[in-house]
């Protein structure tokens, strides 16, 4: 046994002594090869688990000791590793990285190298989002992807989006795309309640999508084309986006505290007629009523936004832990709207055994909404919603009467609209929660088995109350509560594996995939409440006052059993193969169909790898891919394949002499066991490049995207018990056009850099082999217009194409002129032409960001040319209310038009949709603090949200889309008197500890 020597003992104390003197707190600052810093740079020390990130302005601080080696990284450059010596404040710089282009990008079921990719995808991190008040994810994306279009259904705070991918693929059905949460497929399906009806129509429910943070998103991937979303099968046919959420970083635990507040104001008001003018057009006094009021200053207010964000943050050896708590408060612009959700988010991943054999992982979040409810229901008459009210009120009226209550307009169909919005209370509160169980085990080397279990769950009560008031609308007042329950539940499991041998690399994919959809709702009405303020409001208890008038209930439940497999080949980085296949089985198709299968092919050819380009010193990249695939459509109602009867008096017989009718069997709707998915045939041709040391980078695509198989409820055959019943067409929805992304560093100085990217898409839309003549859709609300629809589906023409009479002007009287076109001298519904319809034919989106020492400033601008809008809102303030007792609009008074005129649809009404917006602006500014030890950056920022927008067209807003379909085909391009967009001017700060 051996003894120490008392030399051996100074000597071990001596290292431990200069072990501790040598170690001190290193500075430093990473930039750029322009001298640009680089903000969450990752600093760690070689061969530990110990390390930070950079905050803001690139700067850093950490522990070590001379002779450390720190490794420092940074998207898209290369790794600098830096070896620690006396000196305490250094600088590094990262050189960038042409291997950049091997960026991880994902793609369902996994992630692949971006050069490696053969289809069509679009991912955006947190600094290419759009900024502003952005309630759910699919906002995000305005403007950002060349091919995606987000259109709003109405300004109401939440309210749901059209997000369409690459066209319009179906008549019945939305354009809605799959949206796919930290590997969870979600439900288009409503997850909170719709509002009754009490004749100002029926409150559509809000965004799906609200319940998640935004702020917790650390990426969005769009898969456009079959090749990249037909591993999705029947619901990638409109696309399909992935979302990812945020993780721990490498280094030390980070604490991020985001908070904003916004001023939001009407973006513009509808040019109707002021008192004074009104005076001026009327012919009949009776109608001054003598006062002067601006009834959409009094409708609008200036709405306050507060959000306030909390993020924890960090990174071990083993695996990384994300916590997040936010709260947002926006009031909507008109009076006594708005939305508060609270929303909580837990994502850990833990790994173990040898070399982190053994991965699990759990995303949760929660979210409470709060939603407050305006009277403006899309699908109201002309009478009915609260904005067509104050445009229609007579400018001369007041608000209150000499009393002091609200004035009584004494009119049928035409109310005050504050005194509207007094009586009128809707409350709806949702709650849900998504989490999902992931783990992975690796088997051998390359051979990964994979575990995903899930469940969405979500319980949604809306409240309305429209109490006693003296109006036509439900007079002596009505209370409805509607309830809604959603649960979607998860199991996946699948194999991947990756090997290599030579130049030849596989990466190989195959699953299985269960999801059960169950949706339940209630519903309970009671009518003659009490009067406002009395006892206790219906909401709180509903067995206080009233008379109980209806009770309702409903329960489905569908599923979607899947299998799917994989192929992605890469020779020498040169050539690319992919190949995929899915089979979906769903209990909401016929017997004879209940699987469909969807495959796809990919192929990609990496030019820049070739010897007559591999010296070119201009390419980067140059990569041609061009694919082809199927995808589906499974978005229909349950049970649609199946037999529906029920007893009824119209099927009923006598049968004994007292001449009492028995009820008998009816026949409701007629089976179908042939139905089967709607399929998304598409082809794809593309480019990838970078050129001139990635001055210039890019895509360009070409596609063709046709729809067969449509879903339609069509005319039966003679003899059928019902008049209609669901079935495949033969007819099809062809979409086709050019992409464009193009991004370029146009200017990268040691202080100033400016960096731009445009993107956009032509679209060209086609009905073909229709096998009946036309399908109608798009209710038109106005005077007399009752059962008329501006939409029309027809062989040859575009999807959604307008349907009207063409208005040539006015005659020497003011009244309207209509060409006739059969020349039989009347005018009717057989002088009708198809005109041009909704979808543009060129969309795009221009970015640009410059960068001036400390300062950042961020612009943003969309725009499309070549669409065309049915203003329904200007119908309805037609002329001829100068006759009773209603406003106009002042186009139409200054026109000369005759006031007797009879409203019709007609090319009056229909205007372009081109315009050109500053979407956003904004301006921060990054503090140095790098002499406050305990702060790690501090930026503050204001920013400006629809700033300004280049348009002829008269209505609020050119980007919109009212929800006016009708015989369960889609409406494209209607507006009426939606609750209008907003303008919106933020500060904000985001401190990172």
């Amino acid at each position: 046994m051996g003894h120490a020597t008392n030399n051996s003992i100074e000597e071990e104390k001596f290292e431990n002594l200069k072990y501790v003197s040598l170690q001190q707190t290193i500075s430093g600052t990473v930039t750029d090869d322009k001298g640009m810093p680089l903000p969450d740079a990752s600093v760690i020390i070689a061969g530990t688990n110990k390390g930070t990130t950079t905050n803001f302005n690139g700067e850093f601080s950490i522990e070590a000791n001379q002779g450390d080696i720190l490794v420092i990284t940074y998207v898209g450059f290369k790794k600098n590793e830096f070896t620690i010596g006396t000196e305490t404040n250094v600088s590094i710089q990262l050189e960038t990285d042409s291997a950049s282009l091997d960026e991880i990008v994902l793609i369902g079921y996994g992630t692949q190298n971006k050069k490696d990719l053969t289809g069509s995808v679009s991912q955006l991190s947190p600094e290419d989002f759009k900024k502003g008040i952005n309630t759910s994810p699919d906002n995000l994306l305005q403007g950002k992807v060349a091919g995606v279009r987000v259109v709003q259904s109405s300004g109401e705070p939440g309210a749901g989006l059209d997000v369409s991918i690459r066209g319009i693929g179906s008549i019945r059905s939305g354009s809605t795309p799959l949206f796919v949460v930290d590997g969870v497929p979600l439900s288009n399906e409503n997850v909170s309640a719709a509002g009754p009806d009490f004749g100002l129509g029926n409150s559509s429910a809000k965004n799906p999508l609200n319940f998640l943070n935004t702020a917790d998103i650390a990426s969005i991937t769009v898969l456009k084309d079959a090749s990249a979303a037909a591993i999705y099968g029947s619901r990638g046919s409109n696309g399909v986006v992935l979302i990812t959420t945020k993780k721990g970083k490498t280094g030390d635990a980070t604490i991020t505290l985001d908070s904003y507040a916004s001023v939001s104001q009407v973006i513009s008001k509808i040019d109707v007629l002021s008192a004074d003018e009104y005076r001026n057009a009327i012919s009949d006094p009776v109608y001054d009523h003598g006062g002067s009021t601006d009834w959409q200053d009094e409708l609008f207010r200036n709405a306050i936004t507060q959000n306030h964000n909390f993020s924890y943050a960090k990174k071990t050896d083993s695996g990384n832990y994300y916590a997040s708590l936010s709260y947002m408060d926006q009031e909507g612009i008109i009076e006594t709207s708005g939305l508060e959700r609270t929303t909580a988010r837990l994502n850990t991943e833990e790994s173990f055994f040898d070399n982190k054999r053994l991965k699990v992982k759990l995303n949760l979040t929660a979210s409470q909404i709060n939603e407050t409810g305006v009277p403006n229901g899309a699908d109201a008459g002309s009478d009915g919603q609260l904005v067509m009210h104050a445009l229609m009120a007579n400018p001369t009226r007041t608000v209150f009467d000499e009393d002091g209550d609200y004035t009584n307009f004494n009119m049928n169909a035409h109310y005050n609209p504050m005194y509207l919005l007094h009586i009128y209370d809707d409350k709806t509160e949702t709650l849900r929660v998504l989490g999902n169980f992931e783990a992975s085990f690796r088997i051998i080397d390359g051979l990964n088995y994979k575990f995903n279990l899930a469940i969405d769950r979500s319980n949604s009560e809306r409240n309305s109350t429209i109490y006693p008031n003296v109006t036509d609308r439900t007079p002596t007042g009505a209370y409805v509560q509607n309830n809604l329950e959603s649960q979607s539940s998860l199991i996946e499991h699948y194999l991947t594996y990756n090997f290599q041998h030579n130049n030849h690399k596989f990466d190989v994919l195959g699953g299985f995939s269960y999801q059960e959809f169950d949706f339940s709702g209630t519903s309970f009405s009671i009518s003659n409440i009490d009067e406002m303020g009395t006892g206790v409001a219906p909401e709180y208890n509903p067995g206080y006052s009233g008379e109980q008038s209806g009770v309702s209930g409903y329960a489905q439940k569908n599923e979607l059993q899947s299998y799917f497999g994989r192929l992605n080949y890469n020779f020498s980085d040169k050539y690319l193969l992919t190949a995929s296949v899915r089979a979906d089985g769903s209990t909401r198709f016929g017997d004879n169909n209940k699987y469909g299968y969807f495959p796809s092919f990919a192929m990609g050819w990496s030019l820049d790898k070739e010897n007559f380009l591999q010296n070119k010193e201009y390419i980067n990249q140059l990569k041609l891919r061009t694919s082809w695939g199927q995808t589906g459509n499974q978005e229909v109602q349950n049970k649609i394949t199946q037999a529906s009867y029920s007893q009824a008096a119209s099927g009923g017989y006598y049968l004994y002499d007292d001449y009492g009718l028995v009820n008998g069997i009816v026949v409701n709707r007629t089976a179908n066991p042939d139905l089967k998915w709607e399929v998304v045939t598409q082809f794809d041709l593309g480019l990838d490049f970078s050129l001139w040391d990635n001055k210039l980078y890019g895509s360009l695509d070409y596609y063709n995207k046709t729809t067969t198989d449509a879903i339609l409820n069509i005319p039966s055959e003679p003899l059928s018990p019902t008049s209609t019943v669901w079935k495949n067409i033969e007819g099809e929805i062809v979409n086709k056009g050019f992409e464009f992304s193009l991004g370029s560093q146009l200017v990268k100085t040691d202080n100033f850099s400016w960096d731009m990217n445009i993107n956009g898409a032509t679209l060209d839309n086609e009905i073909k082999n229709l096998p009946v003549s036309e399908l109608y859709s798009g209710s038109i609300a106005g005077p007399g217009l009752s059962g008329v629809s501006a939409n029309i589906y027809k062989n040859g023409y575009e999807a959604g194409s307008f349907y009207m009479l063409k208005h040539l002007g006015f005659d020497g009287d003011g009244n309207d002129i209509f060409e006739d076109t059969n020349d039989d001298g009347i005018i009717n519904s057989d002088d009708r032409q198809i005109f041009e319809g909704a979808l543009p034919n060129f969309t795009f989106g221009i970015n640009t960001n410059l960068d001036y020492k400390r300062w950042n400033l961020n612009l943003a601008f969309i725009g499309q040319t070549g669409g065309y809008l049915v203003n329904n809102t200007n119908l309805a303030l037609n002329i001829n209310n100068l006759a009773s007792d209603r406003n106009v609009l002042s186009e139409f008074y200054e026109s000369g038009a005759n006031p007797q005129n009879t409203p019709q649809l007609s090319t009056l009404y229909m205007e372009k949709s081109d315009f050109i917006r500053l979407n956003n602006i904004q301006l921060g500014y990054n503090f140095d603090v790098q002499n406050i030890n305990w702060i790690n950056g501090l930026n503050l920022y204001v920013s400006a949200q629809n700033v300004f927008t280049i348009t002829n067209y008269s209505g609020y807003d050119p980007l919109i889309n009212s929800p006016r379909s009708s015989g369960g085909n889609q409406s494209i391009g209607i507006d009426y008197t939606t609750y209008p967009s907003s303008r919106s001017y933020l500060i904000g700060a985001t401190l990172k500890l």
